[in-house]
């Protein structure tokens, strides 16, 4: 993965809890915003090789919405997920556990829109969303 950006996030939970949070929709649907005035009212998740995600995110006011989708190209449980957006672009997402806390990284290929401070921002914002959801589970 070239010209990538990657964020990172610490938990302090077990990779297993981790895990559970990061792939399963009633926890994607409470941690997947990078703001407090967005939120995911939707997400489905085909967690397979090959399965699609559809995370639909919406701005609290119903002024704006879009779906966040992509297609599972390699899953190694507990360890890596690697998929790739509708647009061609690649994520990978690596849970690296040490003494009971778990580091994920998230890597993935810019687009093109927006720069890419912004970009590295708003994905780290919902990292650490994740982060107080993730916590709990």
């Amino acid at each position: 993965m070239n010209n990538t950006i990657s964020v990172d996030v610490t938990v302090n939970q077990p990779r297993e809890a981790v895990w559970r949070c990061w792939t399963l929709p009633e926890f994607i649907c409470q941690w997947n915003q990078a703001s407090e005035d967005w939120h995911t009212p939707k997400a489905i998740n085909d967690f397979r090789i090959g399965g699609k995600f559809i995370y639909t995110m919406a701005s609290k006011d119903g002024a704006e919405s879009f779906d966040f989708e992509g297609i599972y190209t390699e899953i190694k449980p507990l360890e890596l997920i690697r998929y790739e957006m509708l647009d061609g672009r690649k994520v990978e997402v690596k849970f690296l556990e040490q003494n009971g806390r778990t580091t994920l990284i998230e890597t993935f290929d810019p687009e093109t829109e927006n720069p890419v401070e912004l970009q590295k921002q708003g994905w780290q914002s919902i990292l650490e969303s994740f982060k107080k959801v993730a916590e709990l589970c």
